[in-house]
């Protein structure tokens, strides 16, 4: 049975340092569940509890799984390898000692460091790319934090291709996944990241489908995707336009995503993630939005 959750980043907890702030822990638990979600991820170091025991509580009080942790390290740099799997390490052990032993590690690029990623997400040429020293450093990188993670806690890590960092078109997800081991890397398919990075996330998942073992939805509002190109909007401006619009409101064709969630005996967590900036829209609203067009959909 396919289970639906949401995600701190729908309520403005960015893992970026941005101005505004978004709402606390706990108002953003409570409004999960009133909306209709069983399950969350973890939002950036800090804005959950980082004690095991306090952090089961809070999610165990409102009677919500946890499903995984979003991990961005900057992989194209090899010096940053070390703190890169530190860091996966450490929120490994928070989620496996809580109870969550199934989560996964959400591993991602370190988004929105790159100027010439940030400042054309949506428009990525392949000379803004990795070059294929870049990339096998990129990948093994990638490989060393997922094989730490499963050595030491028996946890799995998906990776989350992501506008804004160096794997976001359909050609990057692509070469990511050639150059690492399919028993060690999962991948975390996000439509609205997909379809704004100019992919087809439906050919995506029937393409690595047994790659995909964590998935998002997001939708995307090519208007905004058009718009974000003509003014040449960067990665934040895009977002607060709203290029990751409420689901059924953009161009991802959901009702086929779940006719191949559904075909494939898909069993795992369907994550909805609407991202925004601290203190932006009406979250709870969105949510509740989110959660009515999926059941639609007949989940």
């Amino acid at each position: 049975m396919i289970q639906i959750a949401n995600a701190p980043c729908s309520w403005g907890a960015l893992e970026f340092d941005l101005e505004g702030k978004s709402l606390g822990y706990k108002q953003v638990l409570s409004e999960m569940v009133e909306t209709g979600y069983a399950g969350t991820e973890l939002g950036d170091w800090g804005f959950m509890p980082t004690n095991p025991d306090e952090l089961n509580k809070a999610l165990e009080n409102k009677n919500l799984q946890l499903l995984g942790a979003f991990v961005p390290v900057a992989m194209a740099k090899s010096e940053a390898h070390d703190e890169g799997v530190a860091l996966a390490l450490k929120t490994a052990e928070l989620m496996y000692n809580a109870g969550y032993r199934n989560a996964f590690i959400v591993l991602a690029d370190e988004n929105g460091s790159v100027e010439v990623r940030t400042k054309n997400a949506g428009r990525i040429t392949p000379e803004m790319g990795l070059n294929e020293k870049q990339w096998k450093i990129f990948a093994s990188g990638a490989e060393e934090v997922a094989k730490a993670v499963k050595d030491k806690f028996g946890m799995r890590t998906v990776f989350h291709h992501h506008c804004g960092g160096y794997v976001e078109t359909a050609v990057e997800v692509d070469k990511l996944m050639q150059l690492t081991n399919p028993e060690l890397l999962g991948l975390c398919l996000d439509m609205g990241h997909f379809a704004f990075g100019g992919g087809d996330p439906v050919e995506a998942l029937e393409k690595y489908y047994s790659r995909i073992w964590h998935v998002h939805f997001k939708d995307f509002d090519p208007g905004v995707g058009k718009e974000s190109q003509v003014n040449k909007y960067d990665y934040f401006k895009s977002v607060e336009k709203g290029v990751f619009c409420e689901l059924g409101k953009g161009n991802v064709d959901f009702p086929a995503i779940v006719n191949i969630l559904k075909s494939r005996g898909y069993e795992g967590w369907i994550v909805v993630e609407q991202d925004v900036l601290p203190g932006m829209g009406s979250p709870k609203k969105c949510a509740d939005w989110n959660r009515q067009y999926i059941k639609s959909l007949g989940l």
